[in-house]
């Protein structure tokens, strides 16, 4: 199981305590720190689409125009914190964020 995401997000925090707690061996990959490949970005955009991008971050926002009207492959690979996170992955399943559905998935 990975867990994409900063260190400094609260959201990424929770999801990875409470996977842990669960007893999930879960990795945490720091996207700034270690980069997504052009396939990984590939392999997010394609399970979410633009829900990928967190339009209300402070990283969205400070996009030039350009960037902005770019697709979300782009974006993420220019600024990776514009992910809305975490995004979890394990044997092939996906989510995106650590609202209800995601934990349901997760954790039961």
């Amino acid at each position: 199981m990975i867990l994409y995401g900063i260190p400094t997000c609260d959201t990424c925090k929770k999801a990875l305590k409470a996977l842990k707690d669960a007893g999930h061996a879960a990795e945490f990959r720091d996207v700034r720190a270690i980069p997504l490949s052009e396939a990984e970005i590939d392999r997010i955009v394609q399970e979410f689409g633009d829900r990928a991008i967190n339009k209300t971050s402070p990283s969205y926002r400070g996009m030039s125009d350009f960037l902005k009207a770019s697709d979300p492959e782009a974006q993420i690979a220019a600024q990776p914190t514009v992910m809305k996170r975490p995004v979890i992955e394990h044997e092939g399943r996906w989510t995106l964020g650590w609202d209800a559905a995601a934990q349901a998935v997760w954790l039961g």
